[in-house]
């Protein structure tokens, strides 16, 4: 990967940051003129994506109306015309194929009939004419995206309390046609959050949407919180529970048989879903141990544990015990955690119970602290009482062991034995799930009362796992049981190693000006702004994810594996990394402004081929949502794909640059970064 592009997309490379910036300068200005005219001759495609510029919005600038030029800017229109409408006329063609081959089962009439068939094709029309019409005019004359009112600061899509009813707004509804189509404006007071690991303690209270009441009357052991002045919230305060969130990580060492938290790792825990975290206390701290917590919590329109934790610069994500699976692998955290966390474990039947028990390891540990919990060894007939019976027997169908509990705490661990559950076989205890419901990793499909995972090749107990951080690096046999080839994932490592160096050091606004340059001595050390928390889109087998942690860069990757692509989603979590899978044509679930950077590799040329149901427009809204002003966005994608983001980009006002990619001519990079708002007229 050389130097970035000027703006008007010109096909020479910027020499390497080891030349005088003078000689890069002047390499530059004796290219120019011949740029402006080069850059527009290639094709018809090369004008179309690379009419940045005035100068570069045609063949040439005629100079009178008559003449030689009035002739060549005539037939180039009609050229051009006439190229559009053929393309227009096979898209037409193209869509109408799409649409009947939508499923693999003949369209039936009752589609037609209530005219379901009709819509989808009017939608896919409007659709890729939308795209020609981009195409054609060019980013200089695409209409910027326009802001959304001031009360959609807090957007989050699939989540509309205002056409629900009691709980159900809980529920995911990402119906077509509900999102907004705007573009979502933070506060009016909104600030960069302060760096790491000062982020992790005080936020700045304008970021997020919390009353002072709420602030005030958190006293909620997992949510205790104290007012600072100047606007700032203290999480310094934060007591979980006991004398602090310390002692009990420590109590939860002591009745696993550990001597401190700093031995969860050579007991085999990395990774921990903390159910309904409150504000993040507990992940921050086994943080600093180096095992990674993932916080999931319901959609909350006010005082949002996930926005907050997130805010924090801790993972986080919404989801909820509901009616549907959630969008992990089976066998994919060594720990879940549920600390006052509002779920009733023995509604149901005892189905949460079996979604908790399939995303548990062999091994694992089942964390709960309850009020429920506290009724072991209670003689009383109270309603607690019965619930806690109820978890008890449950918990032992599900072949987990209950360890020595303590005050309201009590740990079960999974059993490492698959035949343990032929041995339990009886009509109150969940059955084995048959395959079609035994799905590795399944996206929001509902629950089933029965036991997952037990077929999987990757049931291997916790404590037989790698500890990490080699956990990160898996060996050839281990690749192979994913289907993956040794080669392709040594070749995939070498990649983003180094892909990292070379992203690093162009994350400046340096790359935006009309000279653009790497930075030098005598710049700030890129980026110059907190990266810390991160969401690669297409996440593959995490390499992006491992070659970050290898660099020593101080933060976290939300990895998604699209439902489009080859499903890597177990592979990433058994490497001790977090991820979920993810459909993007529907919005993602988290709050507006919660990512710092976001990576996207291959994934506009994925999408468009698997989906019909959104445009990339669509994609970008989300992407612009979730990224906080001063973000960064890295395509890398193919030339095309690239200059249609390029051509996107400048809708949403983001600062764009292309890169070569070095000895790949079938790649490009697109580095965007996101302004405040105001900050472009």
């Amino acid at each position: 990967m050389v130097g970035p592009h000027n703006r008007a997309g010109s096909s020479g490379r910027l020499r390497e940051a080891d030349l005088a910036v003078s000689d890069l300068e002047n390499g530059i200005a004796r290219k120019k003129d011949k740029e402006k005219g080069d850059s527009c001759k290639a094709s018809i495609s090369d004008y179309v994506c690379n009419a940045v510029d005035d100068h570069c919005f045609g063949v040439e600038k005629v100079g009178g109306v008559n003449g030689k030029g009035k002739l060549q800017h005539n037939l180039f229109s009609f050229v051009l015309k006439l190229v559009v409408a053929i393309v227009a006329f096979f898209v037409l063609l193209t869509s109408i194929r799409r649409m009947v081959s939508i499923t693999n089962k003949p369209l039936l009439v009752d589609n037609f009939a209530g005219g379901y068939w009709w819509l989808q094709l009017q939608e896919q029309l409007i659709s890729d004419f939308s795209d020609i019409q981009e195409l054609s005019l060019g980013s200089s004359r695409v209409k910027e995206v326009e802001f959304c009112s001031q009360e959609y600061e807090n957007y989050v899509p699939c989540f509309n309390t205002s056409e629900n009813t009691g709980n159900s707004y809980l529920e995911r509804q990402c119906e077509r046609g509900l999102r907004l189509n705007c573009v979502v404006l933070p506060p009016r007071n909104y600030r960069l959050p302060l760096r790491w690991p000062s982020g992790r303690d005080v936020i700045w209270y304008a970021n997020v949407k919390i009353s002072a009441q709420e602030v005030l009357t958190s006293g909620a052991v997992t949510k205790r919180l104290m007012m600072l002045e100047e606007g700032q919230i203290s999480f310094r305060s934060d007591s979980l529970m006991f004398d602090g969130v310390d002692d009990y990580s420590h109590q939860i060492a002591d009745m696993i048989g550990l001597r401190s938290v700093s031995d969860f790792n050579q007991a085999g825990i990395r990774s921990v879903l903390d159910i309904g975290c409150g504000y993040g206390s507990f992940g921050a701290h086994l943080f600093s141990r180096n095992l990674l917590t993932m916080c999931i919590a319901n959609y909350e329109p006010s005082g949002s544990q996930v926005q907050l934790t997130l805010e924090r610069g801790l993972p986080a994500m919404i989801a909820s015990f509901s009616s549907k699976r959630l969008p992990f692998s089976s066998l994919s955290f060594d720990m879940l955690h549920c600390a006052r966390c509002g779920i009733n474990w023995d509604e149901k039947d005892g189905i949460f119970l079996v979604e908790a028990d399939r995303l548990l390891k062999p091994g694992g540990y089942f964390v709960w602290t309850s009020p429920v919990a506290g009724m072991h060894g209670s003689h009383e007939t109270n309603e607690n009482q019965k619930k806690w019976q109820f978890v008890l027997q449950f918990a032992e169908s599900l072949c987990w062991d209950m360890l020595s509990p303590q005050d309201d705490t009590v740990i079960w661990r999974k059993t490492t034995h698959r035949n343990c559950y032929a041995h339990k076989k009886h009509s109150s205890n969940p059955p084995i799930c048959e395959k079609k419901y035994d799905v590795e990793s399944p996206y929001y499909q509902p629950l089933h009362l029965c036991i997952g995972g037990t077929r999987s090749e990757r049931w291997i107990p916790i404590k037989q796992r790698t500890a990490w951080p080699s956990r990160a690096s898996l060996n050839s046999s281990e690749i192979r049981m994913y289907g993956v080839l040794p080669e392709v994932f040594s070749a995939d490592s070498l990649k983003w190693k180094s892909a990292i160096q070379e992203y690093w050091s162009l994350l400046s606004p340096q790359i935006f000006s009309d000279h653009p340059k790497r930075p030098g001595d005598e710049d700030p050390s890129p980026p110059f702004n907190m990266l810390r928390n991160v969401l690669d889109m297409n996440a593959q087998f995490g390499g992006f994810n491992h070659a970050l942690l290898e660099a020593g860069k101080n933060l976290w990757v939300m990895n998604v594996v699209p439902t489009t692509a080859a499903n890597s989603l177990p592979l990433i979590h058994d490497r001790g990394f977090i991820g979920t899978s993810h459909n993007w044509c529907e919005a993602f679930p988290s709050y507006p402004r919660t990512y710092d950077m976001i990576h996207a590799f291959g994934l506009l040329s994925l999408e468009p081929h698997q989906h019909q149901k959104c445009t990339m427009l669509d994609l970008f809204l989300d992407i612009d949502r979730l990224l906080r002003p001063e973000g960064w966005v890295i395509f890398r994608d193919t030339p095309s794909m690239i200059e249609l983001a390029r051509t996107l980009a400048t809708r949403f006002r983001w600062d764009a640059r292309t890169v070569d990619v070095e000895a790949n001519i079938d790649e490009r990079v697109l580095i965007c970064r996101k302004p405040f708002p105001g900050d472009k007229v």
